[in-house]
């Protein structure tokens, strides 16, 4: 696995490809480049190598920076002063695709065509969250009645002949999974209990949904560069306030990408229970420990693994269009999708 090094800088957290801003400023086009300005001064951005923004301070900008991040295809993304997502300015799709469009309605309006995606997307993720298991096990941790519980759930998703009876197992998988945070942390500072949100009520969930918040985002910034609409998902029910398909196929890569990094850091101590705070009623992870957790998760997007079919190694990033690609192929009716699977 190799690990590019990533930096911060004058408030601004620059990696190759994703630019994090934590201060407050404006950016600012000159020419056909842009720099980030602060009380503290001027930071010129490559733009020509920036893939997406994500805001976390208060960022100004005009309507000529903004034409040129559409030119250069940039997506950027806004998080609150609390770290929860706002939204993404997403310029005018470049792959736009009639016929796309109309055969993901068709596999989302007949039944059966996206019980199938759905079913995969579910066995992507429980086969994902049973080698996260089994590699804590390996490790000594105290998990082998949950992943036998997992296990004989998962053995169930080929015959759900309901998508809500397929849901219905999906929350069980998550429900048993997060049994086993516990026993994987074993740290009394960041006990699960029970999952919650908005706000989240203690330290591991602020964890959780800070992390599969990034998740969604960088999924949504993949999809923007195939012809898939991300409008349209399979496992979340396509309505007329969000994205979709984004949450579906985060759900494969939530285990192994947000948790195993979550472990890391908390084992590690890289994030501590004095990087959070209490406010709007819960639990909330502080800017420094906003930095650290952005700065890991870029730092696991750039880690690359063996694929076994390409014979080479390829990022986590890339996995994640790579997976966009294969259901592509699917709707279009030229090869069956068959969701990722880690192998460790």
């Amino acid at each position: 696995m190799v690990i590019e090094k990533c930096v911060i800088l004058s408030g601004v957290l620059r990696v190759k490809k994703n630019i994090y801003i934590f201060k407050d400023g404006q950016i600012k086009r000159k020419d056909n480049t842009v720099y980030f300005e602060t009380e503290e001064g001027k930071r010129f951005l490559p733009i020509e190598d920036i893939n997406d923004i994500f805001v976390f301070g208060e960022l100004d900008f005009n309507k000529r920076f903004l034409e040129l991040i559409s030119q250069k295809e940039i997506t950027i993304h806004f998080f609150n002063y609390y770290g929860y997502y706002v939204g993404t300015y997403y310029p005018r799709e470049h792959f736009n695709s009639g016929y796309m469009v109309l055969k993901q309605s068709e596999h989302y309006l007949d039944k059966d065509k996206r019980l199938i995606i759905a079913r995969a997307l579910v066995l992507g993720s429980g086969k994902n969250i049973l080698n996260v298991l089994r590699y804590y096990s390996n490790r000594g941790k105290d998990v082998k009645d949950i992943f036998e519980e997992v296990e004989s759930l998962i053995n169930k998703v080929n015959d759900c002949c309901e998508l809500s009876e397929l849901m219905g197992i999906e929350g069980n998988i998550r429900d048993y999974y997060y049994k086993g945070f516990d026993k994987i942390i074993e740290n009394e500072d960041f006990v699960f209990d029970t999952r919650s949100r908005q706000p989240p009520k203690n330290e591991l969930n602020a964890l959780i949904s800070f992390g599969n918040s990034l998740l969604y985002v960088l999924v949504l910034s993949e999809i923007y560069k195939t012809h898939l609409d991300p409008r349209i998902g399979y496992l979340h029910a396509t309505n007329f306030r969000r994205f979709t398909l984004n949450l579906d196929i985060a759900e494969i890569f939530k285990p192994i990408i947000i948790d195993r990094l979550i472990f890391t850091l908390i084992g590690k101590n890289m994030i501590t229970k004095n990087d959070f705070e209490k406010d709007l009623g819960g639990i909330l992870l502080k800017e420094k420990g906003r930095k650290t957790f952005v700065q890991e998760f870029d730092n696991r997007l750039k880690a690359t693994i063996k694929h076994r079919k390409l014979g080479r190694n390829v990022s986590y990033r890339r996995l994640i269009r790579m997976e966009l690609y294969k259901l592509e192929k699917h709707i279009m009716g030229e090869k069956e999708y068959e969701p990722y699977i880690s192998r460790w």
